[in-house]
């Protein structure tokens, strides 16, 4: 069985984090293959939603610590690791411009919170349990949390200093999550959810996405310029005809990308 597994069906791709017996902690091998995984599904015209999660009850307790035990490397090699390894995963994922959804069940620590945190909406089992650990080990988050918490939650600061575990209840009080669902019933909810958002027009679905990220870049006149021209470029496609029809005839609509 691979590390990291991915597969396609019904126009929904799952990265399936595969090493249970380290709580899907990742090897710089997973982490290229997980770069590869995202880039692969963002050209794929079949993909239309990414689900990301791990097996064996465990989302990610982030790096795998073992793999680099006694290895010692000069700032600028530890700079690296992350730059040209652990990052590419990151900024994969803000060139993906079409839904990613991350499946939460048991813990997501350090760099498996953020790489949750990288994913446009998470879904939780009930035993999901969230901490941004980096402070235990005596180091800073290393994978985006410290920009990316603070655009989730208004307790960022008290996560990131103490690194204590948050479970599923207070994760969605707080905003950290967007739905809960018994353990068992996650992944049935997450491609109920995916599915949903898989019948829909792709075009627009992309482009809404990319607006919300531009949005939060720009002033209220820029975006509103930005979105003026995305309006003009969706309304000349097929699937924006199709969609008003479906509307007007009370079907649902099929689309094709176009």
């Amino acid at each position: 069985m691979a590390d990291l597994e991915y597969t396609v069906r019904g126009g929904i791709a799952t990265i399936l984090l595969n090493r249970p017996e380290r709580k899907n902690a990742f090897t710089i091998d997973m982490v290229h293959a997980w770069a590869d995984a995202l880039i692969e599904a963002q050209r794929d015209p079949e993909v239309r939603v990414i689900v990301l999660t791990g097996a064996g009850g465990s989302f990610c307790s982030g790096v795998d610590l073992s793999a680099f035990k006694g290895e010692e490397r000069p700032p600028l090699g530890e700079k690296e690791l992350l730059t040209q390894n652990v990052h590419r995963v990151a900024l994969a994922l803000e060139d993906v411009d079409k839904p990613v959804i991350a499946a939460v069940t048991g813990p997501a620590v350090g760099a498996g919170m953020d790489m949750a945190l990288l994913c446009d909406l998470r879904f939780a089992g009930r035993g999901a349990r969230f901490s941004e650990g980096y402070i235990k080990v005596g180091l800073v988050p290393g994978d985006g949390g410290c920009w990316l918490l603070p655009r989730a939650v208004g307790t960022a600061l008290r996560m990131l200093w103490t690194g204590d575990f948050v479970g599923a209840e207070e994760a969605l009080r707080i905003g950290l999550v967007d739905e809960v669902h018994e353990d068992e019933d996650l992944m049935d909810a997450v491609y109920a959810y995916a599915a949903r958002l898989a019948e829909r027009p792709p075009v627009a679905i992309r482009t809404i996405k990319r607006a919300v990220r531009q949005g939060a870049r720009h002033d209220l006149r820029t975006a509103l310029d930005l979105i003026s021209s995305h309006m003009a470029v969706i309304t000349s496609t097929e699937d924006s005809a199709e969609a008003f029809a479906a509307f007007q005839q009370k079907r649902p609509g099929v689309f094709n990308g176009r």
